[in-house]
């Protein structure tokens, strides 16, 4: 074999192996974890490399439930989405997928939570694997998105669509009854809106409240629910 002929079939080779070599630095990037306990719909416990860590799932955001010490209230349907996280993942193993930051500034996880390890990170498999999805399309859930951990932002705003346009969970209540459905956040005067570029939160009535962009908007139900998600009060409208 001559050198030229030698060289073409090590190119090809390369060629051969590359997606193998793909596949194997991607199938890394999902870390297994065994669920401890729930704490609520969005934040679990688990046993991860030999320690107990605090896992807040990435892009979403479930009601809260009552931490009378903490002075936070109850939420429609809270309970709802804890219970649905316990009975989905209490127990389990899971496969835990981490973004540009790997944790908050409480010292918690920050990660994707899969069900079982994904053959891709493509729709399909997201809609069907993934628990932070899975959320969002049963209604447990809504969009919070935090730079940097924006991989799969956008497609989070569609499941998040999806449901509201079906009324699913809490799409389809209102505070008063807790049955009727609810078009969206706005319509509740105790709502405010996040910008989760700036990481300030307004009335929705601020004329700066107002130019925030669609995927940079996160909704809060309560003021304590902003500041405990890190975001400081607009200093013109004063929420």
């Amino acid at each position: 074999m001559n050198l030229i002929s030698k060289n073409r079939f090590i190119f090809l080779l390369l060629l051969l192996l590359l997606p193998f070599s793909f596949a194997f630095s991607g199938n890394q990037q999902f870390t297994p974890a065994r669920v401890v306990s729930i704490a609520d719909g969005d934040t679990i416990h688990v046993l991860f490399n030999g320690k107990n860590e605090r896992v807040r799932m990435i892009g979403v955001n479930t009601p809260e439930i009552a931490h009378p010490e903490l002075g936070i209230k109850e939420q429609p349907y809270g309970q709802a989405a804890q219970k649905y996280t316990t009975s989905a993942l209490k127990g389990r193993k899971v496969f835990l997928e981490f973004d540009v930051e790997k944790r908050d500034k409480y010292g918690r996880l920050l990660a994707y939570v899969w069900l079982e390890k994904p053959a891709s990170t493509r729709e399909p498999e997201v809609r069907k694997k993934m628990f932070n999805a899975i959320l969002l399309q049963n209604g447990y859930a809504q969009v919070m998105t935090v730079p940097p951990n924006v991989k799969y932002a956008d497609l989070f705003v569609k499941l998040q669509r999806e449901a509201r346009n079906q009324n699913k969970g809490l799409w389809g209540i209102t505070e008063k009854t807790g049955t009727s459905r609810v078009s969206s956040p706005t319509v509740s005067k105790k709502s405010y809106l996040g910008n989760s570029n700036s990481r300030k939160f307004h009335y929705p009535s601020c004329k700066w409240a107002q130019k925030i962009s669609p995927s940079h908007r996160v909704w809060f139900n309560s003021r304590e629910q902003a500041i405990k998600a890190g975001y400081d009060p607009c200093k013109v409208c004063r929420p």
